[in-house]
This record gives structure tokens, C-alpha cells and sequence, in this order.
């Protein structure tokens, strides 16, 4: 893909009537950095693990 910035605006914005295009429009003003979940080691049970077949 090229960056064309003579044609940006035609191709990367457009008029939008939000309340026709979708049904609820979100809004924050503050958010946090995401956390990293703690990692545990279990004991295999002989199930599979809730991640199955990601297994992350």
C-alpha cells in the first residue's frame, strides 16, 4: 500500500451520520493501560484446558 499524501483525505476520511450507521457510539475520555493477567500453574487433570486449543 502506498501513502499518496496529496489524496489522504479522499481516501482514508468520509462523512459519517453516526446515528444512522450504528446503534450506540461509545465514548471515553481517560482510559489505563491494560495489565497483564497473573500466570498460574495448575496440575493436570486429565481435562482439557479452558483455553483448548489455543492454549494460552
Amino acid at each position: 500500500m502506498l501513502y499518496l499524501p496529496e489524496t489522504e483525505r479522499q481516501s482514508h476520511y468520509f462523512h459519517a451520520l453516526l446515528a444512522h450507521q450504528f446503534d450506540a457510539v461509545l465514548h471515553f475520555d481517560t482510559t489505563d493501560a491494560v495489565q497483564a493477567l497473573p500466570t498460574t500453574h495448575r496440575e493436570h487433570d486429565g481435562e482439557a484446558p479452558e483455553t483448548y486449543p489455543i492454549g494460552v
